[in-house]
């Protein structure tokens, strides 16, 4: 066995000791970080190529950083997304809501369909969407000016790769019950993963010490951004179009009534992750 695959047995342990959830997968991706190597490759670096700057980044995620925040990168479907402080790190839950955001638009009778996503963060959702519906028209809308800045990036970085991709997700600031009025009743699909962690819940340091507050804090129940993101979609919404939204998993009957009939909705849906616990509701704005 190389060196490095003994060091990586080694910082294993260490990981497994701190209390992160997949030690031998985070120890091998910081290995290939470090190394400038991809995973599969670990095996043949030599030994005088090992690299102690290792055990520094390990000490780091010992200490419960982020992996992301230490490799940079966060990978989201189809694409890498720069990630650090000051933005979410996107979440392999919320891959399952943006794969059913790109059926629904993919069987819908429109050229050019065009959409709204509410708090982007990173610009996971909407890039990813552009990606994987190239005729989409993204309008992603982040309030948080340092969130907007990493959101920014990864849309010229996408541009770079893809042109169709980055070139089609346009960013704005604003919060979600104000923002893109100018464009009221021409949406086909309004899609967020809002804050809606309730005030005073217990989170793993990774997520309650890095994540920026505003992405994670929903108020007293957890739904006041959800119940804001509820009113921007009423109003942006076309006749016919669709609204889907992330919510935390014992929140799946309440997110549910926020949707309901009387508010004028309809064909409103629980969904699971691939937990298979509830994440995401969707609903159809017939129009007023």
């Amino acid at each position: 066995m190389s060196l490095l695959l003994d060091e990586i047995s080694i910082a294993t342990a260490r990981l497994a000791e701190a209390g992160v959830d997949s030690p031998r997968t985070d120890a091998e991706l910081i290995a290939a970080h470090v190394h400038g190597v991809r995973r599969s490759e670990l095996d043949s670096v030599p030994d005088s190529r090992f690299d102690p700057r290792f055990w520094d980044e390990i000490g780091r995620r010992a200490a419960r950083e982020p992996l992301q925040h230490i490799t940079g990168l966060a990978y989201f479907r189809y694409l890498e997304l720069e990630v650090g402080p000051g933005v979410f790190v996107p979440r392999p839950e919320t891959e399952v809501m943006t794969g059913w955001a790109i059926e629904a638009l993919r069987r819908i009778d429109v050229a050019e369909p065009v959409l709204a996503d509410l708090g982007t963060g990173s610009g996971a959702i909407a890039l990813a969407i552009a990606q994987e519906v190239p005729r989409a028209v993204v309008h992603a809308v982040e309030a948080d000016p340092l969130a907007r800045q990493w959101a920014q990036r990864n849309i010229l970085r996408c541009a770079q790769a893809s042109p169709h991709t980055g070139g089609r997700v346009f960013l704005h600031a604003g919060e979600f019950r104000s923002a893109l009025a100018e464009l009221d009743h021409t949406f086909d699909l309004v899609i967020s993963n809002p804050p809606y962690v309730p005030v005073g819940a217990t989170l793993p340091p990774e997520v309650g010490e890095y994540d920026p507050s505003a992405a994670l804090w929903g108020g007293g129940d957890g739904l006041g951004a959800v119940r804001d993101v509820e009113a921007a979609a009423r109003r942006l919404l076309r006749p016919g179009g669709l609204v889907a939204v992330e919510h935390g998993a014992p929140q799946g009957a309440a997110v549910y009534w926020i949707f309901a009939e009387e508010r004028g909705w309809r064909g409103t849906r629980n969904h699971r992750d691939l937990a298979d616990r509830d994440r995401f509701v969707t609903a159809t704005w017939p129009g007023p």
